[in-house]
């Protein structure tokens, strides 16, 4: 896998039998590995706020830690059949969020990794909704241009 790469995450909450939100998110990234652990970096912008939110993803296959720095503040830690407390800082005030993860699978590829998380929200100890996070790290991959495309580019 490349350094840069395209992450895509989509977030899916079900509300109720008949209600469910859908949100995704693609953007330029940055991919490391490090001593059997993967990580994803990059910058998130809020509508309406000049700050911006540093996001590193990290997991290694039995967890998945997602911290936020900037605008937002939090460190949310999934860990499969574990449930896990933290305080989710905004511009607006603190949030009591708990995670209880029920499932996280890793397919790992040469250039895309493909993670999914499925697990309960609670807000101030009361279930909100069950979710799901499916994230997607590719390789950007540059064009190359076939050699009878670039023959045309130049006089005879």
């Amino acid at each position: 896998m490349t350094k840069d790469v395209l992450l895509s995450i989509r977030g899916l909450q079900f509300e109720g039998a008949d209600e469910a939100n859908d949100l995704e998110t693609i953007t330029a990234a940055e991919y490391y590995k490090r001593n059997n652990n993967h990580y994803v970096i990059y910058e998130e912008a809020t509508e309406g706020f000049r700050d911006i939110t540093k996001n590193i993803i990290k997991w290694n296959g039995q967890t998945l830690d997602l911290t936020k720095r900037g605008l937002i503040n939090v460190h949310m830690i999934f860990e499969e059949k574990k449930k896990n407390m933290t305080d989710y800082r905004t511009p607006f005030g603190s949030i009591l969020i708990g995670i209880d993860t029920r499932q996280i699978q890793v397919e790992e590829e040469e250039a895309q990794i493909h993670v999914d998380v499925d697990y309960a929200l609670e807000i101030n100890y009361e279930h909100l909704a069950d979710c799901k996070i499916s994230m997607d790290v590719r390789a950007k991959e540059e064009r190359k241009i076939p050699a009878h495309e670039v023959q045309g580019f130049f006089p005879g």
